[in-house]
């Protein structure tokens, strides 16, 4: 098929998709309204181990973990107690570990690098999109210089989306009133390893709260929620910013590396999917940083979105695996909104009750363990089981559990369990382009040519150290 699939949007999302597309062997046209990367600022910064693998498959995923810092501790205080600690292994059975803090504009730049090397993607900047009609076999983008016509097209093209408001699609959702200012200072906080900071009600910040996050280089990413009527330059002018920084990182010298004001929103269309066209990141969802579920689910959607549309167009989807792209990402939007939505009502209560929960919840934490768990600083990003999909077979029987930090058994529909296998290379290794089939001490006999042109090489589980990974994935022999 000679006409490519259109990406818009040259942000990570976008780029993602577009390298995802080149390892099914898919050409694809990226187009980016800006002429060139404004690589300015940390904006999302942490990437989740599972997002990390699918970063690997397009070659990245080591690159991105080894530039990055890697912390395995979180704290959160209430004023001047510490109330509550989260700890990870450093990397367990995965080849990455839970959280890499890695600036986007780093991210953005070794994806751009990636994308240059690739034959089968064309960048083109400056090609602001203003139009998108479709038809029974392909999808026309209408730019400022001119149509461009492809089979498929995915708007990576962030919440102002325009191929969004060319669909005449709603973004409806919420804002919140309170501001959050964010800025990256690099200084030397002494702290012996690094760890994500979360701090309710601090003195330096009265009735509100800060975070801080590592970055590389001796940076840390730090957020004060302040109010609505916060002016970043008055702050500058009248040495207000600079009292607020020497609150956190003390006498010792340091750096402002850049300065931003953010109003956080909680948002998504009400359709992920319009015919050949499908809505990722941005364009389809926003939701608080809290959590680090934006980017990440962003990534996530394009994991999904890439896949499906190589077997859409060459003809082998069968006639609801487009369908199945609004249905499982829809509803991972879904949980990451009511996520980050009860974290942000803990965070910036509207109305006196929930102030009211979150000084009792942080109250009795102080000395009350039990009162520990209910404290919402974020729920950190964890993919999204697809135990629901029309494509997943499961037992209609068994609840599963839903909830954030829940420990989840292997189970159809979740992500798959990682493990080295005898002969060396790991399970996730060997995911995609084509489908893999384990056997455990069992021929594989592929049913038709279709089934065998599908399916790569089958992996066989017959040694006592597969054993392991057999038992997680209730693959019994034969």
């Amino acid at each position: 098929m000679s006409e490519p699939v259109l990406v818009v949007g040259a942000g990570p999302v976008g780029m993602v998709t577009a390298l995802l597309l080149a390892r099914h062997g898919v050409h694809s046209v990226v187009l980016e309204a800006e002429s060139a990367r404004v690589a300015v600022g940390s904006r999302s910064i942490c990437v989740q181990r599972d997002v990390l693998d699918i970063l690997e498959r397009v070659g990245l995923g080591a690159a991105v973990a080894d530039v990055g810092v890697t912390w395995t501790r979180g704290r959160t205080y209430f004023r001047e107690h510490q109330v509550h600690e989260i700890t990870f292994p450093e990397t367990g059975d995965s080849a990455f570990p839970p959280f890499v803090n890695t600036p986007q504009s780093i991210v953005e730049l070794l994806l751009e690098q990636r994308v240059a090397e690739e034959p089968l993607i064309e960048l083109w900047r400056g090609q602001e999109v203003t139009g998108v009609t479709q038809d029974d076999d392909g999808v026309v983008a209408s730019t400022v210089d001119g149509p461009v016509r492809g089979t498929h097209l995915v708007a990576a093209d962030g919440q102002r989306s325009a191929v969004r408001e060319a669909l005449g699609l709603p973004f409806d959702g919420m804002s919140f009133p309170d501001k959050f200012l964010i800025a990256d200072i690099r200084a030397d906080l002494g702290f012996a390893a690094p760890e994500r900071r979360f701090y309710f009600d601090p003195p330096w910040n009265p009735g509100r709260q800060v975070l801080l996050h590592p970055q590389p280089g001796g940076v840390w990413r730090i957020d004060w929620q302040v109010p609505e009527d916060f002016d970043l330059d008055v702050e500058r002018k009248n040495g207000g910013l600079d009292r607020r920084i020497r609150a956190v990182v003390g006498d010792a010298g340091h750096e402002t590396v850049w300065v931003s004001l953010y109003r956080f929103h909680q948002r998504r269309a009400p359709r992920m999917r319009v015919g050949r066209v499908l809505l990722a990141g941005d364009a389809a969802h926003v939701m608080s940083p809290f959590g680090a579920r934006g980017l990440n689910s962003g990534i996530c959607d394009a994991d999904n979105a890439a896949w499906k549309i190589a077997l859409d167009r060459a003809g082998q989807g069968g006639p609801g695996l487009l369908e199945s792209y609004d249905e499982e990402r829809g509803a991972a939007a879904d949980e990451n909104l009511r996520v980050t939505g009860d974290t942000m009502r803990f965070l910036v209560p509207r109305t006196e009750a929930e102030r009211a929960h979150r000084l009792d919840v942080l109250t009795r934490a102080v000395a009350d363990e039990a009162a520990r768990d209910e404290i919402d600083s974020g729920r950190l990003a964890e993919p999204y089981d697809y135990v629901d999909s029309s494509l997943t077979t499961t037992d209609p029987l068994v609840r599963y559990p839903r909830e954030p930090g829940t420990p989840r058994t292997p189970r159809v529909g979740g992500p798959c369990p990682d493990a080295r296998l005898t002969w060396g290379m790991r399970l996730r290794e060997l995911v995609g382009p084509r489908f893999v089939v384990l056997t455990h001490w069992c021929p594989w006999r592929p049913a038709d040519r279709w089934e065998h042109e599908l399916v790569g090489q089958p992996v066989r589980l017959e040694d006592e150290d597969d054993d392991l990974l057999a038992t997680a994935l209730r693959l019994t022999p034969r």
